[in-house]
């Protein structure tokens, strides 16, 4: 349902080495060192190896794209012909409903992950809470180069939504986290900019919005005002706590929305998103699928 700065890794030199009058004679391969000579080493085990290139260094070889109902994510489980990871090989802690679909496609090693059932009411576990946990939790264990977070969405007319449009967030924040103090009201709102890929608006034609998330399908007065402060195109449950958890951690993410029903239009919302959901969860398939694809061999640099 409804990005960060890569790390930079350097290496310093020592100058100019100091010079001896008295030379040793060590074994033939040895290294020079500070103007000695000191045997030469067998390279560490690949535990002990230094920690791969930071992501956005080469090419983008591990995904996390994160969903909030099956009904929208079981599509592209099929499509890249995912598997889902047993509970004695789960990453997440025990007694999490988190649930982790996992393989490769082309060149990148795909993991899908959702919040899973809650287990009192078996419904998904939608909402801002769910997808932030799920979301950390996944950043720490699977270390992914890049974050997708795909789902439906409402949409405005009066900003150009219509059903089935496919939209890229250019920004997120909160529209139902209200603290009238001053700085704090900022906080609550947690206004960012996502990732920028202008490739990918470009060579896909996504059309381009800001999303504004909240716990609630429908929209309160409250909700409305906060919603058109913010300037919103589309509103979902997830997105800007997805952000906000990715930006903490310095990983970039990528908000991928397609409008399921038009909050403000004439049809009550619950009803018009349960109608479209199949029909919309096929456009969000095909748009996925497409930005998987232009991922492929790519930094994050080229998106």
């Amino acid at each position: 349902m409804r990005t960060g700065s890569p790390l930079l890794r350097l290496s310093f030199g020592t100058g100019s080495s100091p010079t001896c009058q008295r030379r040793v004679a060590l074994p033939p391969g040895a290294i020079p060192l500070l103007g000695f000579r000191a045997p030469a080493m067998a390279p560490p085990p690949s535990s002990e190896q230094p920690d791969a290139a930071a992501p956005g260094a080469g090419a983008i070889s591990r995904v996390l794209i994160v969903m909030a109902m099956e009904k929208e994510a079981m599509p592209l489980v099929n499509k890249f012909k995912l598997v889902e990871a047993p509970a004695r090989e789960s990453i997440f802690p025990k007694g999490a409903p988190w649930t982790r679909f996992y393989g490769i496609y082309k060149d990148l090693h795909l993991d899908l992950v959702m919040p899973g059932k809650d287990a009192v009411f078996g419904v998904d576990s939608v909402g801002t809470v769910s997808a932030a946990l799920v979301t950390y939790a996944s950043i720490q264990a699977l270390k992914p180069d890049l974050i997708i977070n795909a789902g439906t969405a409402g949409g405005f007319k009066a900003k150009g939504a219509s059903v089935k449009d496919v939209f890229l967030a250019s920004d997120v924040a909160f529209h139902d986290r209200r603290i009238p103090i001053p700085v704090f009201d900022m906080y609550g709102i947690g206004a960012r900019k996502t990732f920028a890929a202008p490739n990918i608006l470009n060579e896909l034609n996504f059309k381009l919005g800001k999303l504004s998330t909240g716990d609630s399908l429908d929209m309160s007065p409250q909700d409305e005002e906060a919603i058109l402060s913010n300037d919103a195109t589309i509103k979902d449950m997830e997105g800007a706590a997805v952000a906000y958890v990715a930006d903490m951690f310095s990983t970039p993410a990528i908000f991928v929305k397609a409008v399921t029903d038009i909050v403000d239009g004439d049809k009550p919302t619950a009803e018009e998103f349960l109608n479209n959901l199949i029909s919309v969860t096929a456009a969000l398939d095909v748009a996925v699928t497409k930005l998987v694809d232009f991922i492929c061999g790519k930094r994050i640099s080229d998106l």
